[in-house]
């Protein structure tokens, strides 16, 4: 669970999950002081990181000689009907064509990239 909290700088906030925090804030454009990731910028990195997380694991666990991983994530809002999600992934180390699909697909099996092309909804908690 993570909770928010408003800073007295304009559109400043802390974010923590208890034991780590972070500062969001609204662009310079927007009235901020662009001290922190923008909240979209957050689903961005939810993304990237789920997604370099798993490959590391995928290759631990099949023994594959991945050096490093990197994924780029950019939210299309292109379309107002539909949010896209476009992602690169780079695989670092010397690795055959098999071990480079296996990993690939492994990015399937991302928690947040299922959470995100699923159904999602919205309520307020008690």
């Amino acid at each position: 669970m993570i909770t928010s909290t408003s800073l007295p700088e304009k559109y400043c906030a802390r974010f923590t999950d208890g034991k780590h925090e972070a500062l969001a804030d609204a662009p310079v454009e927007m009235g901020g002081q662009f001290a922190g990731f923008k909240p979209v910028q957050m689903l961005e990195a939810a993304l990237a990181t789920c997604i370099t997380i798993v490959l590391r694991i995928a290759a631990d666990k099949r023994e594959i000689p991945l050096e490093g991983a990197e994924a780029v994530v950019k939210l299309n809002q292109d379309n107002k009907d539909e949010s896209v999600f476009e992602y690169r992934v780079e695989l670092k180390g010397k690795l055959t064509d098999d071990q480079r699909t296996t990993l690939l697909r492994a990015v399937a099996g991302c928690p947040v990239k299922k959470i995100m092309g699923g159904a999602v909804s919205f309520k307020e908690m008690a």
